[in-house]
């Protein structure tokens, strides 16, 4: 008689899975401030401001119309489609059918189902780093393998053709293109984007390019989209996006996939199946969202790079510390590692993990170690906070370390 066969509670493929560590810190400094502790989080990536008041009237109304309260097209509601398409095109000048963009349940959700609709187990997606910790873990649940190409502050955290070209082999399927970028803030300009673009045709190899950032660079950078800029790659390439970062929308959720009719044609199928239709009453107020004007984006803009820049600012004061100025999105990526090997109140800081548990605890001020974003001596902090608490929590950093 054979014994029956061991089986693990958790399946190997979820158990691989790191934690969120954006979420993670974000989640621990807000279980510091239920208990009192006066905690300034500069974890999490969400704007500070409230939803625009005309978004949330449209979400309220629309609570009350009884088609809201049944299945609607798991694509996403048709009127929203059409919306998202005019707005690319509004926004970005790329150009693109409602029947190609598919409704998500938030842009990190998006992320997932492109992976999952170009990968094939063992295909290479080459993934510039530093990266959003949420990638890596995308593409090997969808059985790709991520190549990590490293950038530096040299080069302002913009990853090369060259670059690009050494790291590509026979099962190279995807790369990963992110502009404005998170955490670093770089943003590529419009020649760049062009020459990666024209790299990609020629090698035949797929592009998801996430431009959730879009509205929000600072100075004289510009969001440029990699198909408008090559529209031959149009055939070949995925464009993810959403409404939270823009709209101040993260809890909504609520994101958008737009790519070439075929691979639109299976991720909807794959979402049918999956999740179904996102909120029809969050659908609505993307739509009200997305056929607005922009006066709404341009203050909070405004506001983000006034914070920016005196988070950069206050960094590169510290010893130890260097910072590039961001470019977009609302992060400072700064260089700590003169901040490591030394002991702060006792407790030695031999990483940037070590570091950012040091300084929530000894300092109550909550950063991501760049561990999470394949950078270790780096740390993400948000600016998508008051003015006041970003000096307050960088003037306790300060003091701390120096």
């Amino acid at each position: 008689m054979t014994s029956p066969a061991k089986h693990g509670r958790v399946s190997a493929r979820l158990a691989a899975i790191a934690e969120s560590a954006t979420l993670a810190v974000d989640a621990k400094a807000k279980a510091l401030k239920a208990k009192g502790e006066n905690v300034i989080g500069f974890g999490a990536g969400e704007p500070d401001f409230p939803t625009p008041a005309h978004i949330v009237e449209a979400a309220a109304k629309a609570c009350y119309d009884v088609k809201n309260h049944r299945y609607t097209p798991a694509a996403g509601l048709p009127e929203l489609r059409e919306a998202i398409a005019v707005k690319t095109l509004r926004d970005s000048g790329f150009t693109c059918k409602a029947s190609q963009v598919m409704v998500t349940n938030g842009g990190k959700h998006a992320v997932f189902v492109a992976f999952a609709a170009l990968c094939d187990p063992g295909d290479e997606v080459i993934c510039p780093a530093p990266f959003w910790t949420t990638y890596p873990e995308a593409i090997t649940l969808a059985g790709g393998v991520p190549v990590v190409v490293d950038t530096t502050e040299e080069t302002g955290f913009r990853v090369t053709v060259e670059q690009l070209e050494r790291a590509r082999t026979p099962r190279t399927k995807v790369l990963l293109f992110v502009s404005p970028d998170n955490p670093s803030g770089s943003v590529y300009p419009p020649e760049e984007v062009a020459a990666i673009g024209k790299w990609a045709v020629e090698h035949g190899i797929w592009v998801i390019t996430d431009e959730i950032y879009e509205h929000l660079t600072y100075g004289k950078h510009q969001f440029s989209s990699m198909p408008t800029l090559v529209p031959e790659i149009a055939n070949q390439c995925v464009i993810v996006n959403g409404v939270a970062k823009t709209y101040a929308m993260t809890g909504w959720r609520v994101g958008w996939m737009i790519g070439p009719d075929d691979v639109m044609k299976a991720a909807i199928n794959f979402q049918s199946h999956s999740t179904s239709n996102v909120s029809n009453v969050a659908q609505i107020a993307a739509l009200a969202a997305v056929s607005g004007d922009l006066e709404a984006v341009k203050m909070m803009r405004t506001a983000f790079e006034r914070r920016g820049k005196t988070m950069h600012k206050m960094l590169s004061d510290i010893a130890g510390v260097t910072c590039l100025e961001p470019e977009g999105a609302f992060y400072c990526f700064p260089q700590v590692r003169g901040l490591l090997g030394r002991t702060y109140g006792g407790v030695t800081a031999h990483t940037t993990l070590d570091l950012a548990d040091i300084v929530l605890d000894q300092a109550k001020v909550a950063f991501v170690p760049g561990e999470a974003f394949g950078a270790p001596g780096y740390a993400r902090f948000s600016f998508a906070l008051g003015d006041d608490d970003i000096v307050e929590g960088i003037s306790r950093f300060a003091n701390l370390v120096s």
